[in-house]
């Protein structure tokens, strides 16, 4: 494997580092407030929310709520340990980097290729995703079609510069806001003035919460269970991190862009399922159609199916326009690591790891070999395998994170200026709920398949890494600290 250019040192008293011109300053730093924050809302809105959220609540029933609740509020603190090492070093490689030089070179080199790991899974389901709600409006077109044009348009699109996918995921994100908000408001309005409810049975109401078995119809079982498909929804909100080495203003806009996750969570999930489930009961969600159809229809909305399937569309090219980003920018610190092939780890003249995006174009182009032979029904065997890497992402973001602030307290070095809360007991719980997620996938026979394949993938990358990283790929990433240090203040003097 090519090895990356040996990083500088920096002899400022805190440990060798790596300047942020050497990883960093050759990516364009065109990412935005408005991109950022739009991204950060964008991201917890996919095919997850849309079409998995049936699944979730057929396995809790209203009880998913809380399932969605405990979910994201170990997401939150997730995006804050990421958020806190993300503005102290601001790196195109993120998490990456961080497990690189806060656990080992090995930690680095798994939890990078794990990423990509991930991002390949889901973008594969996301072309496919894509390829059917197209057919929902031209039926004579073959899905392959419809594949190979969205590869090839948002490829060309991520290979001219990082402003261009801030650009698109702006408006990809604006529109599934727009259409989440339209979603709560219609169903308020079903409930408040009792309009007809896409043939459900049953008046809406709130007590549709409570009347059909209880909060918790199947049980604490079922409530473990859904922690499968909700996680996986949050699945991809740890991209947010990776912007921070092509922000304008790192210190600024990631602080923003993290804390609206709980908003969010609680907008997006919590709200927006409470209200379908009041309208509908649990057990009737999704079995005439997509949930949010009905709410549509329910407002004697003739276009209820086209409007969803825009908004959906929509979804998917935001999230395939973000497989490509994430992956490629993980790569790119992987090649300055020596973790990867050091073509990864060259800079177009717009600033773009063009290397990178042609990888992940040519992954997708297998994902169109492989719709021709795999059958649709394998899709929840590919959501447990991405919840897996998720998590597995997740918990080394928190490894590194502990490593961290360990190494800071023994160093005396300047505190952070974004510091995740309730350091260190929260920090221990959500690692412990992260293990609980793991076991879940084990403990079903469904998403059992998961451990298998994740377990061997973390084999074949530690015996890859044994293999073929040497040289700078076997030492910890030197980063550079930009921790602004606190202010001296000089004693009075006397006169």
């Amino acid at each position: 494997m090519q090895q990356a250019p040996s990083p500088t040192r920096n002899h400022s008293g805190t440990g060798p580092q790596t300047p942020a011109a050497a990883v960093g300053g050759v990516l364009n730093r065109g990412l935005n407030v408005r991109h950022i924050r739009f991204m950060a809302l964008g991201s917890a809105i996919g095919t997850g929310l849309f079409y998995g959220s049936a699944s979730a609540i057929q396995k809790a029933g209203p009880a998913v709520l809380l399932a969605y609740i405990i979910g994201g509020a170990a997401v939150f603190m997730v995006m804050r340990a990421l958020g806190e090492m993300a503005v102290r070093h601001p790196v195109s490689g993120s998490f990456g980097q961080y497990a690189s030089r806060y656990l080992g070179p090995l930690a680095g080199f798994v939890t990078g290729w794990t990423y990509v790991f991930e991002m390949a899974i889901v973008a594969i389901a996301d072309v496919t995703a894509f390829s059917i709600y197209m057919g929902f409006w031209f039926p004579q077109v073959d899905r392959w079609i419809w594949i190979l044009a969205v590869i090839c348009f948002l490829a060309a699109l991520n290979l001219l510069s990082v402003k261009v996918f801030g650009e698109l995921e702006f408006w990809f994100s604006l529109i599934k806001v727009a259409a989440i908000i339209a979603m709560i408001a219609g169903g308020a309005a079903i409930i408040a003035f009792g309009f007809q409810t896409g043939g459900s049975s049953v008046a809406p109401g709130l007590g549709n919460l409570v009347e059909h078995g209880g909060l918790f119809p199947n049980g604490f079982g079922g409530l473990l269970a859904s922690f499968a498909v909700v996680m996986f929804a949050f699945g991809g909100i740890e991209t947010l991190g990776i912007t921070a080495g092509e922000a304008a203003d790192p210190k600024k806009v990631i602080p923003k862009a993290v804390n609206t996750v709980p908003v969010r969570v609680l907008l997006f999930y919590v709200l927006t399922l409470g209200v379908l489930m009041s309208l509908f009961p649990w057990n009737e969600v999704g079995t005439n159609g997509s949930p949010f159809v009905q709410i549509f229809s329910g407002l004697g909305i003739p276009a209820a199916p086209h409007i969803l399937n825009a908004v959906v569309i929509t979804a998917a090219l935001s999230a395939i326009n973000s497989d490509i980003f994430g992956a490629g920018r993980i790569l790119f610190g992987l090649s300055r690591q020596g973790h990867a092939p050091g073509a990864f780890g060259k800079i177009s003249r717009h600033g773009v790891p063009w290397m990178t995006v042609v990888m992940m174009t040519a992954i997708l182009l297998v994902g169109v070999v492989l719709n021709a032979v795999i059958p649709e029904d394998v899709f929840l065997v590919i959501a447990s395998i991405a919840t897996f890497a998720t998590v597995w992402v997740w918990v080394m973001i928190l490894a590194s994170h502990v490593a961290m602030k360990r190494e800071i307290r023994r160093n005396g070095l300047p505190p952070s200026e974004f510091p995740s809360p309730w350091w260190p007991a929260a920090s221990v719980l959500t690692i412990a709920f992260m293990a609980l997620v793991i076991g879940v996938l084990g403990a079903f026979e469904d998403t059992r398949i998961a451990l298998y394949v994740g377990a061997a993938w973390l084999g074949l990358l530690v015996l890859g890494y044994r293999l073929w990283v040497k040289g700078d790929g076997r030492r910890r990433a030197h980063l550079e600290d930009e921790t602004s240090p606190l202010p001296v203040v000089e004693p009075a003097r006397r006169n």
